[in-house]
């Protein structure tokens, strides 16, 4: 049997109210009493109604130290280096100039400095306590950050003390407490914990206070994600090449969105002032959960990852990176960031002061 071939219906003629107009300018104007596009037609009034804005108050600036006189690329991420203390001072009253609030200190520690109890972390004289007396004493008014966490001091790259293959709580927290106060002592105007472990915030804020260091604030990595972006800042600190195993045991999952609730709840009520979330882009739900419920201030970390993707493909002609970098720098604005820790914040500054 030979089945017919289907007939195609026949065409009927179009509405003459959808028939094309001989030209656009021909085109029957619509009858729109909202015209949402009245409010972008110039950049004066762009600026008027500009929901979210980025100023160089906004940002903080990680830098990176280590002992001698060099500068040390950090290949990893195109433009950052590693700064001997006399070149982190320049850093900050660079950074006073362009009106950057603050700087956050991290150490590339000597290797053989390194050691299972960290006991790096609480030498009077480390390359933190050494940069933060430096600075002030000739940058007095500049905000200083220091990393209280283990990382950069143990001999096997995790945050806290290690048995076997277990990350000691309690034990750790001792030892945070400890370095906080040596950082204190230094001149730090926040203790930045960034290790993860139940109750430091709480015992830190507890051994600030003992010692008469109630205006110490702690800005507390609340929400601290075990992440993939982190790779080029443990190129740049050191612990690439001396992590064992990983930190799934102790920073949090990246499937979760509630559990950073919960973090940031028990910090606050430990006494935290700031609370952070990192990383930063991938991220921005958990900004915008954390200031929503709380409306403490919530400041976000742009991590290194993040920075050297930004610049690969700047640096490829991919991107371009200015637009790149403000652009998501002020999506941090929009999730509800008061405040950004970036590696571009130099950059940023400038970028700002020539577009004010």
């Amino acid at each position: 049997m030979v089945w017919p071939l289907p007939q195609r219906p026949k065409r009927q003629p179009a509405p003459e109210h959808l028939t094309p107009a001989a030209s656009p300018a021909a085109a029957p104007k619509l009858n729109l009493t909202v015209r949402l596009r009245r409010n972008r037609k110039s950049d004066w009034t762009r600026r008027l109604v500009r929901e979210n804005t980025l100023t160089v108050d906004d940002l903080i600036w990680p830098v990176f130290l280590c002992e001698g006189d060099a500068r040390e690329p950090v290949a990893s991420m195109p433009g950052v280096e590693r700064l001997s203390i006399g070149q982190a001072v320049r850093a900050a009253a660079e950074a006073a100039k362009l009106g950057i609030p603050a700087l956050a200190l991290f150490p590339f520690t000597a290797l053989g400095l390194r050691n299972e109890q960290a006991s790096e972390a609480l030498n009077p004289n480390n390359l933190v306590c050494r940069a933060c007396r430096a600075i002030k004493r000739e940058v007095p008014n500049l905000g200083l950050v220091t990393d209280a966490a283990l990382d950069p001091y143990t001999s096997h790259g995790h945050d806290g003390l290690l048995r076997g293959e277990r990350i000691l709580n309690d034990e750790t927290v001792f030892v945070l407490v400890e370095q906080a106060l040596n950082q204190a002592r230094a001149g730090a105007d926040i203790i930045a914990p960034s290790d993860m472990m139940d109750g430091r915030v709480g015992a830190i804020r507890a051994g600030l206070d003992a010692e008469n260091f109630e205006d110490v604030q702690i800005l507390s990595y609340a929400a601290k994600y075990a992440s993939a972006f982190y790779g080029p800042f443990r190129d740049a600190v050191g612990t690439n090449a001396t992590l064992i195993g990983d930190k799934r045991t102790y920073q949090m999952d990246p499937a979760n969105s509630n559990e950073a609730l919960r973090e940031v709840a028990q910090d606050i009520a430990e006494g935290a002032d700031i609370v952070m979330v990192k990383p930063g882009l991938p991220y921005l739900d958990i900004i915008f959960r954390v200031k929503e419920r709380f409306g403490v201030p919530t400041f976000a970390y742009q991590v290194s990852g993040e920075y050297a993707m930004i610049m690969a493909a700047a640096n490829n002609g991919w991107i371009d990176g200015d637009k790149a970098m403000l652009e998501s720098l002020v999506a941090f604005k929009r999730a509800g960031a008061d405040a950004i820790l970036t590696y571009f914040a130099p950059r940023a500054a400038k970028k700002l002061k020539e577009m004010a």
